[in-house]
């Protein structure tokens, strides 16, 4: 007579229809979702609050951007709108002694200006080793 207890067998889990509902689920959403066109946001940069600056003592590199992306460097129109020549611009306007890449630099550009305008110029101010960048802004109006 075997008294022993019948051992039961685990239970077996099917995955399968688990994993089919999980994948169903992945194409609904993403067949359902809509993406948002991020390159056409229209940005409206802020004014800055804080204190002005005392920029007059200091020997500052200029660097303006206009509305239409070309560059002046120390009020001197540069003739391109690409990298190379704007960091040849920035090197002859900086001079040639080793302080050059402790030089800051100011970066002027309009409210309107194209943001790889200004981003050209920062990699050109970052492949000559510059790294003392302010950017200027103008202060909010206050009303009464």
């Amino acid at each position: 007579m075997n008294l022993r207890p019948k051992r039961r067998e685990p239970p077996d889990i099917n995955l399968t229809p688990l994993i089919d509902v999980v994948f169903l689920l992945l194409i609904f959403f993403m067949v359902s979702t809509t993406f948002n066109d991020s390159p056409r946001l229209r940005l409206e940069l802020p004014q800055a609050d804080g204190e002005p600056a005392q920029a007059a003592e200091m020997d500052l590199l200029e660097v303006v951007v206009d509305v239409s992306g070309r560059f002046y460097v120390d009020d001197r129109e540069v003739l391109g709108t690409d990298a190379e020549t704007l960091e040849q611009a920035l090197r002859e306007a900086a001079g040639t002694d080793g302080a050059v890449t402790e030089r800051p630099v100011l970066i002027k550009a309009d409210a309107r200006t194209p943001h790889q305008a200004v981003m050209t110029a920062l990699d050109a101010l970052g492949q000559l080793g510059m790294r003392r960048v302010a950017f200027a802004a103008s202060r909010t109006e206050e009303t009464p």
